[in-house]
């Protein structure tokens, strides 16, 4: 049996780590890849992980190994977690710098060195671009970027002139929230605000939802409030994550009630500062402002008082010098008219004393004339009126009954009643007839027509 020639693991893993490390032992390399499976020994200040990388269209993993942290670089990632507020952890994209170490005892792994802040910072700037552009492109009905400026819906709005219903958004543990309250509450000229809050966490993006949920809740309360404001204290840039949330920058743009941000971050402006209608640096700086326009209300009231009580005064001089020419221009127009009037009055007089006479003996001869015309009117009147009179005795006499049967003629009565129409008498019917001396009771035997007529019986 042939003896196959071997060698002891140890010995070929040994042959590995001095080709490794003769080709990288001296070498640093900065890389980018996402961390996972990321582990921490707080005893031993060990940070354990893998660096992936992934192809971005399918997810699938492209190269994949182990590395650790200890020493300065743990330091580096403390450093790190400061300047960015990004806590080191699983599923960040990061740079850092690396050095390949094989051992025969645990194998291939890489050592980090350093890692790189500003990349990290580089990438949520990216990230926030990318969700200014998408708000703009996708939303042109109510975001819109002019001259290097943000207009929305909401930053459209008009704020009422006095800010007093305001509905809240913030985390009711927030230090920011209790100034902001603070601020309000003990404000120097005694204004009074309705505030109805609207508790919800306000860092980390995943909170994005419940944040968006809070935002609906407020439209959905019917309320009719002046203000909505959202409120954060201060902190790292990466607590901010969630006001640059797309779909919650989108639901602020379009909000019906203005929004008031008081975000306290130091640096760059959240996306939720550029889609709201107002923002302001801090919890308290926001209070202000809502105070600060209130107070503009008050003192454009107080200057139009003042401006009324002023110009009411001038008024009042103006017409109280009217009044006074008004007054001695009556004062000789009265003089003026009573004289003219006392010289009418004696001239009237004068006419009444010398003209009486002369006006009496003229009425008299009027009263003379009219007494002769009403004597000879008045007996023309009568003669007429008898002669009509004696003309209508006449036609009397001549149309009375009595006359016309003198003359041959007779009245013919049915059961009493004068008939004038032969339609209604037939045969066998009793007649009475009236002639100028007596009357006469007969019955019809026949009847025929007359003047052509006929009738039926």
């Amino acid at each position: 049996m042939a003896v196959i020639p071997s060698i002891k693991l140890s010995e070929l893993t040994g042959q590995i780590h001095d080709v490794i490390n003769g080709v990288f032992g001296a070498k640093t390399f900065w890389v980018i890849a996402d961390i996972t499976n990321y582990t921490y020994k707080p005893q031993s200040n060990f940070h354990y992980f893998e660096l992936v990388e992934k192809d971005k269209s399918s997810a699938k993993i492209l190269a994949k190994i182990g590395g650790r942290a200890w020493g300065n670089a743990s330091v580096n990632i403390s450093n790190f977690e400061k300047a960015t507020g990004q806590q080191f952890k699983n599923d960040i994209n990061v740079l850092v710098q690396v050095a390949v170490q094989y051992s025969p005892s645990f194998g291939l792994q890489l050592n980090l060195l350093d890692i790189d802040t500003s990349f990290t910072l580089g990438r949520f700037e990216q990230q926030r671009k990318e969700t200014l552009d998408r708000l703009v492109r996708d939303n042109p009905s109510f975001i819109r970027l002019e001259n290097g400026q943000y207009l929305t819906r909401n930053s459209e709005l008009s704020l009422n002139r006095v800010l007093q219903r305001i509905a809240v958004i913030s985390s009711n543990t927030s230090a920011g929230y209790h100034d902001f309250k603070h601020t309000l509450e003990n404000n120097t000229f005694g204004y009074h605000f309705e505030i109805d809050d609207y508790f919800a966490l306000v860092q980390g993006e995943g909170n994005a939802k419940q944040f968006l949920a809070k935002l609906i809740q407020v439209f959905g309360s019917g309320k009719e409030y002046d203000a909505l404001v959202i409120i954060r204290g201060g902190g790292a840039q990466t607590d901010f994550l969630i006001f640059d949330n797309y779909e919650l920058n989108r639901a602020i743009a379009k909000f019906p009630i203005p929004v008031i941000t008081g975000i306290g971050h130091q640096k760059n402006e959240t996306i939720a500062d550029l889609m709201a209608h107002t923002s302001t640096k801090t919890p308290t700086k926001a209070a202000e402002m809502l105070i600060a326009h209130n107070r503009n209300f008050e003192e454009s009231v107080l200057s139009l008082q003042q401006h009324l009580v002023i110009r009411t005064f001038q008024m009042m001089t103006q017409h109280k010098e009217q009044l006074t020419r008004l007054n001695q221009l009556i004062i000789n127009s009265s003089k003026n008219m009573l004289h003219e009037k006392h010289r009418d009055i004696v001239n009237l007089s004068g006419l009444i004393l010398t003209n009486p006479k002369i006006i009496i003996s003229n009425k008299n001869k009027d009263l003379n004339n009219l007494l002769a015309n009403f004597k000879s009117f008045n007996r023309m009147y009568f003669i007429n009126h008898t002669r009509y009179i004696s003309h209508f005795e006449s036609v009397v006499r001549m149309m009375s009954p009595q006359n016309i049967l003198n003359k041959g003629f007779a009245i013919i009565k049915v059961n009493g009643s004068i008939v004038s129409n032969a339609e209604s008498i037939i045969p066998g019917t009793s007649l009475t007839v009236s002639l100028a001396s007596a009357e006469i009771n007969t019955k019809v035997l026949s009847k025929s027509p007359r003047n052509g007529k006929e009738f039926e019986l």
